[in-house]
């Protein structure tokens, strides 16, 4: 019953008008012709505004107003009264209804603050599903040693400007790491920006990060901004910078040191204000001695390193991590959460995890798409270790 307004008055030819004006500007209708029904129909379904009269017998409209918003404050509450002064709007605005509109209600008047109220509604629950989404992304899950020292070196860090180098194998999670130290920076309100400079040929990382000007090269039609520009004032992450040709690590270095950068083509000197992240899963060290890696730029990147450790170094947090999983895919693929018996469990931590993090996540769903409702050791057995 969602995009749904409830319209709750005690007088059947005001519930009624009300009900033909808004049916007939297409929305969804339902009435109630009093408080306790109203409440009743508030706590079953799902709305997206009430309509709702202050004068009713049972549960008048200030008492509905003063309860529906303690069980759901998302929901826009429009009161109606014929008895209206600027006194009970006041004090109608201070309980929390979203505007007040008096009898006989002006029909351009209530049609546009149910549209706004619509409107904030939605946008109320867009800014609610862009949050978790956020918090998803940058959640750390785990209670294991190192996980413990990885979180308490982000709160020490993330205040400030120090560079950062994230090594660890693929899919332990470092790009998780960036964004949680992102997300818990005097950055966070500016861009984040990622960089895989393992996805991009050679030939195009320079003007990938640093941008080009119209004609620098054949395929240059228009002027490109780069990567550096774009997270002006926030954090460019680097990911599997040890990937990075040889020269364009020359160019990040003078824009680390000068914090400036020039466009492929350009002549002008361009002041960045970025906060840089670098991950990789090589040992930049040993890419230094085979000529591969520039000593500087490691000295640059490095003033923070964080090592994140294998999932095989955490088998404890696999319980934890497992269930995060069970909840998110359940929630992708809008089902109940599926439960996961102990040897299944412990079936898990007993596996080589080459994968790490990434594989654990893509077994997780295997298990849910193929077993019951319980995951048992057997579905373990059955269709993730069977080889």
């Amino acid at each position: 019953m969602s995009n749904t307004i409830l319209i709750i008055d005690d007088e059947k030819a005001i519930r009624k008008t009300l009900a033909e004006i808004l049916s007939f500007e297409k929305y969804k209708v339902q009435e109630a012709a009093d408080g306790e029904e109203g409440w009743k129909l508030f706590t079953q379904n799902v709305y997206s505004a009430v309509l709702c009269d202050i004068k009713m017998p049972k549960m008048d409209g200030m008492e509905f107003l003063k309860k529906a918003s303690v069980y759901n404050p998302d929901v826009p509450i429009i009161l109606i009264s014929g008895h209206g002064t600027i006194e009970s709007a006041v004090d109608a605005v201070k309980e929390g209804a979203y505007d007040y509109i008096s009898k006989p209600p002006d029909l351009n008047r209530l049609l546009i603050t149910v549209r706004n109220a619509l409107d904030r509604h939605s946008l109320s629950k867009e800014t609610k599903v862009l949050k978790k989404k956020i918090d998803k992304s940058v959640e750390m899950i785990g209670e294991s040693e190192p996980i413990l020292k990885i979180k308490a070196t982000i709160d020490k860090v993330a205040a400030t400007d120090a560079r950062v180098l994230i090594t660890g194998e693929n899919g332990v999670g470092k790009e998780l790491v960036a964004r949680s130290i992102h997300a818990h920076s005097n950055r966070s309100s500016s861009p984040l920006i990622e960089v895989n400079c393992a996805a991009i040929p050679s030939e195009l990382i320079e003007s990938e990060l640093f941008g080009h000007e119209k004609g620098s090269f054949t395929s240059a039609v228009k002027q490109r901004i780069g990567k550096f520009e774009q997270a002006n004032g926030g954090t460019l992450f680097l990911d599997e910078i040890g990937d990075m040709s040889i020269d364009a690590q020359a160019k990040v270095l003078r824009a680390l040191q000068e914090g400036k950068i020039t466009r492929v083509g350009g002549e002008k000197e361009i002041s960045v204000d970025v906060r840089v992240i670098a991950a990789t899963n090589k040992d930049l060290l040993e890419e230094v001695e085979n000529k591969n890696f520039r000593l500087d730029l490691y000295h640059r990147l490095s003033v923070i390193l964080i090592k994140v450790p294998s999932l095989n170094e955490r088998i404890e947090d696999i319980p934890l991590l497992v269930d995060k999983f069970l909840k998110d895919i359940a929630a992708d693929y809008g089902q109940a959460p599926k439960s996961i018996d102990k040897k299944a469990i412990e079936s898990l931590q007993a596996h080589d995890w080459t994968g790490n993090i990434r594989e654990l996540r893509n077994v997780v769903e295997r298990l849910v798409i193929l077993s019951g409702k319980t995951i048992t050791a057997e579905d373990v057995g059955s269709y993730v270790f069977q080889d």
